[in-house]
Parts: C-alpha cells; sequence; structure tokens
C-alpha cells in the first residue's frame, strides 16, 4: 500500500508501564490487540504482517501495539496477567481518543478482547476473533503429557531464544505457520528474536498458557466473528468452536488452512479480509466522509443499514435524543435533507454492506 506510514506514541498503562502504539489508515477505527512476541517496527517490515496491515489500514483506522515486555513497549515487566493485559489495552484506547471501536483479538489477543468487550460492552462496537483462545494450554484440562511438552516449550525458550542459530525460534515458527514460504518463516523468526530477550519471553509464553478469559465469554454483548483454522497447531479448532459456542449470537468461520493466522497467498487470508469487510462499519470511497467524527460516520453507518433512530440508540446503548441530534449533524455535514438522501449517498459511497 503506496504510502502508508505509521506513527509511534506511548500510553501509561496503570501499573506506569508504557506502551508503544501506532496508527494507520483512515475510516472506522479497528483496534488490533497485542498477540505473541510483536515489534511494532519489525511487524511493519515483515511478509508476515505487513499485508494484514495494509489490507486493514485500507478500510480502517487501524490502532496496533505492542504488549508489555516487547517491541518498543517498556521492558523488562514481571506481570504480565490477564488483568494488566487489559489494562494495557484500556490505556492505548483512551491515549488514541477512541471512544466506541471495533476489537481484533488474533491468538492470545483473544483472550484479552473478550475480557475487554465483556467489561466496556458501550466501547466495542464489534468483535473479530482469529486463530483466538480464550484458555491458555494449561486451562483446557490438559494431559500430564501436554502439560510436560508445554514446559519442555519454556524451558527451550529461556535457553534457547537469544542464539544466532535459528532451530529454536524455528520450532515455534513451524507450529505458528507450517504453510509459511521461507521468507515469511525467516522473517517470523527474526521477530520473535527482536521483541523480547530469553528469560522476558519465557515468562510471556507461561504467562499465555496460563491465561483464562473463559468467565467473561457470556458478557460479550457485542456482535462477534469467530474465524479458526481447521488444522491450527496453536490453539485447537476445538477451542475456536468453544468460543464462538459460548457468545451469544457469534458467527464462526472454520478456515481452510494450517497456519494459526492465515498468511498472504493462502486463500483463508483473502477470505478473512473480505468477511471482516462485510462485518465490520464501512470506510467511504474516496475519503468523502472524513469531516465526520467518528460517532457521525458510525451513526451514518447504521442509517445506510437501514436502523431507524430507536434500532440505533439501542446498538449503541446512546439516548435516542443523542442519536437524533447526531443524525441532524450528519445530514448537515453530508448535505441531504432527509433519511432517504441519506441512504443512498452513503450506500454510493460504500457504506451499509
Amino acid at each position: 500500500m503506496a504510502g502508508l506510514k505509521q506513527e509511534i506514541h506511548f500510553a501509561r498503562a496503570a501499573d506506569g508501564v508504557r506502551i508503544a502504539y501506532a496508527a494507520t489508515g483512515a475510516g472506522y477505527p479497528l483496534v488490533r490487540a497485542a498477540h505473541w512476541l510483536g515489534h511494532l517496527d519489525y511487524d511493519w517490515q515483515t511478509p508476515v504482517w505487513r499485508p494484514w496491515i495494509e489490507a486493514l489500514s485500507a478500510r480502517y483506522r487501524l490502532v496496533r501495539y505492542d504488549g508489555r515486555g516487547c517491541g518498543l513497549s517498556d521492558r523488562p515487566v514481571d506481570d504480565f496477567g490477564l488483568e494488566r493485559l487489559v489494562s494495557d489495552l484500556e490505556a492505548v484506547v483512551d491515549a488514541e481518543g477512541l471512544e466506541r471501536f471495533a476489537l481484533l483479538g488474533m491468538s492470545q489477543g483473544g483472550a484479552v478482547s473478550i475480557a475487554y468487550a465483556a467489561r466496556h460492552p458501550g466501547r466495542v462496537s464489534h468483535l473479530v476473533l482469529c486463530g483466538a483462545f480464550a484458555r491458555g494450554a494449561l486451562r483446557r484440562d490438559p494431559s500430564p503429557e501436554q502439560a510436560e511438552a508445554t514446559a519442555a516449550m519454556i524451558k527451550l525458550v529461556e535457553v534457547g531464544w537469544g542464539q544466532q542459530n535459528p532451530a529454536f525460534l524455528q520450532l515455534f515458527t513451524s507450529q505458528f505457520f507450517p504453510g509459511a514460504t521461507l521468507a515469511q518463516m525467516r522473517s517470523f523468526n527474526e521477530i520473535q528474536r527482536q521483541a523480547a530477550p530469553p528469560q522476558a519471553a519465557a515468562r510471556i509464553v507461561d504467562a499465555f498458557a496460563r491465561i483464562d478469559a473463559s468467565s467473561h465469554l457470556a458478557a460479550v454483548k457485542a456482535p462477534t466473528l469467530v474465524f479458526h483454522s481447521r488444522d491450527d497447531q496453536r490453539a485447537p479448532f476445538e477451542e475456536g468452536r468453544y468460543i464462538a459456542a459460548a457468545i451469544a449470537g457469534a458467527r464462526f468461520e472454520p478456515l481452510d488452512s494450517a497456519n494459526h493466522l492465515p498468511l498472504e497467498g493462502e486463500p483463508a487470508f483473502a477470505r478473512c479480509v473480505e468477511m471482516v469487510a462485510g462485518f465490520l462499519p464501512g470506510r467511504a470511497a474516496n475519503g468523502q466522509f472524513d469531516h465526520l467524527t467518528r460517532r457521525e460516520l458510525e451513526v451514518l453507518e447504521l442509517i445506510a443499514r437501514g436502523l431507524d433512530n430507536a434500532q440505533i440508540a439501542a446498538r449503541l446503548g446512546l439516548a435516542e435524543k443523542t442519536v437524533r441530534n447526531n443524525v441532524v449533524a450528519v445530514f448537515d455535514k453530508i448535505a441531504v435533507e432527509n433519511r432517504g438522501q441519506a441512504i443512498v449517498k452513503a450506500r454510493n459511497a460504500g457504506l451499509g454492506a
């Protein structure tokens, strides 16, 4: 995506840890919760994450951040529990000034997103989960052999992560992306090595194995779309089904892929991007509604979908009078006289999909 630029800023979490975040693109705000071992600068350059960033930034205002202890965020850090991870997400969306937004949870970012959406129903308009798990490997009733394998994996990270020999990193990469090209594998190896030192990486892996957001699932009220690869080796396919079944009204979409998250070049990647675009509020073509506030754009999106003021109020958790005021402001800003004209103009611009 030519001309795509990111500006990196810092938010301060409740315990004082500084969290690095960046925003790209324009349109309806979409926040991607931190997952695995990320690095804003290296993610930007890799053939693993760059296609995701470009595809989402082409339609949305995409906000990403490095998890605590990783990338450009503060390290070293000792506490990687769910409460702290949710606090980091809270700090980022507050620093970015987001009142209401869509939330994307990939991998263990799913647990954080589930907990946040349950606690802040008025702020999360839509929830998308891809390769997500609510329960870490040690919280899914593991067999003794599975628990032993997880402990061995953590020890491998601790002793082998910082070595120049890529064999240790490749072990993780092969689990995450068995269908990756050589270039994609090498780039993911490098991201993991750059994202966190061995001791921190081991603590993060251990914390993610013990994370558990299952108690929050029933409290999620946002419309939810759950994707999961059929042959995912990092988060079992059954965990995706478990999440979708526990969130009222959630839509479940199996992916024909062995990769933990779809990669550019496989059909599952294009399918994910297309279905997310159909699920989330759209972006107006040519930026013709960029002068609207985020709230006004959201109201216009729902008008384009045919909702009346009462339905919009219920969907957004607002008073109907507030919605009426927003509708009046929208009509004035886009130069229409009535709802019918607004619907036509919005749909012609790509809203209301």
